[in-house]
């Protein structure tokens, strides 16, 4: 399979582990000598109409992705993989 970035932009994270929904794929990781993707992020939801900061990204390793589908993708989130937002 074949996918484009802003292809992946365009799926909804969910959390195998809780079934939630995390979020739209904002930006990745990629390693620059071999060209692979080593983590997707999504940023954390806007507290507040975003006037009162941001909760945490989370920064998904590529080995944790289940599975890609049309519309989403499955991953298995836990809390390590949250990282604290920059501008709070």
């Amino acid at each position: 399979m074949q996918c484009r970035i802003t292809d992946l932009r365009c799926k909804e994270v969910i959390n195998v582990c809780d079934g939630n929904r995390l979020g739209f794929v904002d930006d990745v990781l990629l390693e620059i000598p071999s060209g692979c993707i080593c983590a997707i992020i999504v940023f954390g939801q806007g507290k507040c109409l975003g006037l009162f900061g941001h909760e945490d990204d989370y920064v998904i390793p590529w080995d944790c992705i289940v599975k890609i589908g049309d519309d989403v993708i499955l991953a298995e989130v836990k809390n390590e993989h949250r990282r604290e937002h920059k501008f709070k």
